[in-house]
Formats: structure tokens, sequence, C-alpha cells
């Protein structure tokens, strides 16, 4: 039998590309492996950018760099690669890295590079949702393992 597929934040799974070089590995995550295939995305650097990279935020309807560059263009080209990406491997589901400006779901940094978090979505979150794909974050591991195991139960 074929093993469900899933999109997964890279830096979830250790793969240094967050803006500061850095990951943010859940070691729990490799025993899932056992049942699941994961496939890696990092938005960010589908989209263009490098790491490490200066971190950015949306303000509005666009992605700021914290020195005011204008970086909507590669977070929506991020967004629209791992749509591909999800098309391509028929993923349904997908377990993002909380609060980024491109993976983020249910809340983001609100713009000010202040830490404050407001209700919203990063940019390839939002995209994922609107094509049907379910969407969790890190901090939503335990109603993640959940809904997985069920639709093995199922």
């Amino acid at each position: 039998m074929e093993k469900e597929k899933i999109l997964i934040s890279a830096c979830l799974l250790g793969i240094p590309c967050r803006y500061d070089g850095r990951d943010n590995k859940i070691e729990s995550l490799n025993l899932l492996q056992q049942q699941f295939d994961f496939v890696p995305i990092c938005p960010e650097q589908l989209g263009g950018l490098s790491t490490p990279r200066c971190p950015c935020e949306i303000q509005g309807n666009k992605v700021m760099s914290k020195e005011g560059k204008d970086c909507t263009r590669e977070f929506q080209e991020g967004a629209e690669k791992s749509l591909k990406l999800a098309k391509q491997w028929n993923i349904k589901t997908a377990l993002l890295k909380a609060k980024s400006p491109s993976c983020g779901f249910g809340q983001i940094y609100d713009g000010s590079f202040s830490k404050k978090l407001i209700t919203g979505n990063g940019l390839t979150a939002a995209l994922l949702e609107k094509e049907g794909i379910r969407i969790f974050c890190e901090t939503e591991l335990d109603k993640f393992l959940k809904k997985l195991y069920n639709e093995i139960d199922n």
C-alpha cells in the first residue's frame, strides 16, 4: 500500500532554510516517516530567496523585509511552486511552520517586526487552503496526528 504524502515545511524536518539559516526540527516527525511520505518545501527558497535572508512579514497586501524591500513576488512564486508540488503528488494535507509569512496558518506576525501576532495566513498556507488542502501548523501537532490516524483507521 502506498503511503500518504504530506506536504511539510522543510525547516520542521531539520533542513536549515529559515531566514536566519537555522531549522525548527521536530524530532518526533522522524517516527512518522515510517508511515507517511513527507514532501518538504521551503516556499521562500522556491521563490528565489536566499538562506540566510532578511526577515519578512506581511504588511497589508505586500510581504516586506525588515530592511523595507518588497518581497511579495518571491513569496507569491514560492506559494505557486508549493501548490504545483502538492498537485503533482496529489497531496491533501500539509504541516506548515506557524507564524511564517509563507506557511503561517491562523496567526501570523503583524508586519511591525515586533513579534505581535494577528489573525491571518501566510501566502502559501492561504493558497493551499484555497485549493482544498488541509493545513496544520506544528503548534497543532496533536490535531494533525489525530486526523492522520483517523484516516488510516477508516
